[in-house]
């Protein structure tokens, strides 16, 4: 290979890395300057369902709404549950996303105490997370949470069944919470103490590894088939051979070129969820469990499926 295609593959290399960790501190950059844990990411909520991604048929979507709105005035205290249902937290850990939407919505009554519990699912993440408030972690303790989503809500979300898998698991928490409230045996054995199933969301170090890993071995290889070309096509080194050698070598740049327009232009990679969020048709509006309440410190459960 002669130098110009050498230098050719060694510019290609370094802009192809310096892209990745370019793309890197920039998502992370976005996200650390527009997200705040006590701030809700989502808009504001209409009723104790909010299917933003429009994944629950109405007819479940508004039984499970009537549940929660009855079992909300028949609990005392007051218990205030609700459901998001998004595209995607956007590279934001599922368990802060959540709790920013839990102390956001402020989701709880005005009371001494203000119980309250959200279960968040970011659908194209397939990841899924219930926060419980400060005062309902006696009757919803994190390793009875993780239990009852891995009973209800895994199996349905595996088969696409996610108004069934979500309302299987609230019927399951609230015959939970009204069994403790009542001082009766708890209909749901707490089979596993720990909340092990959750997973954190995003690029972690290990995803980026493999990403640079994955782009080093990708490098190498056009360089070793280059070469092999080259020697496979004798050493004459005539004018149309040089020029086969830079192009080969070209196709690395342009590679990187477009990696580095895709970072400057935002690359039309990820979903945006707030193109797809929509208002809920419920009639939760003038319900009382948002805006009275946000006592929540992280406890919950969640995981994958």
């Amino acid at each position: 290979m002669n130098n110009r295609a050498h230098s050719n593959l060694l510019r290609a290399f370094v802009l192809m890395i310096v892209c990745l960790f370019g793309l890197t501190s920039l998502a992370v950059g976005q996200t650390a300057d527009t997200f705040d844990i006590d701030t809700s990411p989502l808009p504001k909520p209409v009723s104790p369902v909010m299917d933003y991604a429009g994944v629950i048929d109405e007819t479940t979507e508004k039984r499970i709404e009537q549940r929660i709105l009855e079992f909300s005035e028949s609990s005392n205290p007051k218990v205030a549950l609700v459901v998001a249902v998004i595209d995607s937290t956007d590279g934001i850990e599922i368990a802060d996303y959540s709790l920013a939407v839990a102390r956001g919505w402020g989701i709880g009554f005005k009371a001494e105490e203000d119980p309250g519990a959200l279960l968040l699912v970011a659908i194209n993440d397939r990841k899924y997370f219930t926060q419980v408030g400060y005062d309902l972690e006696d009757e919803l303790p994190d390793g009875l949470v993780g239990s009852l989503q891995r009973r209800y809500l895994v199996p349905e979300f595996k088969k696409g069944n996610y108004g069934k898998g979500i309302e299987d698991t609230i019927n399951a928490y609230i015959e939970t919470i009204e069994a403790k409230q009542a001082g009766v045996t708890n209909p749901y054995e707490e089979e596993e103490t720990d909340a092990g199933d959750y997973e954190s969301g995003g690029l972690d170090l290990g995803d980026i590894i493999c990403c640079l890993a994955g782009i080093i071995g990708f490098v190498i290889f056009i360089v070793w088939s280059v070469q092999n070309a080259n020697k496979n096509g004798g050493g004459g080194g005539s004018g149309k051979h040089r020029r086969d050698e830079v192009t080969a070598s070209d196709v690395l740049i342009d590679i990187a070129g477009g990696l580095v327009i895709g970072a400057l232009t935002g690359g039309g990679s990820g979903s945006s969820s707030s193109s797809s969020w929509g208002g809920s048709s419920g009639g939760g509006g003038s319900w009382g469990g948002f805006g009275g309440g946000g006592s929540f410190g992280g406890g919950g459960s969640g995981g994958s499926w």
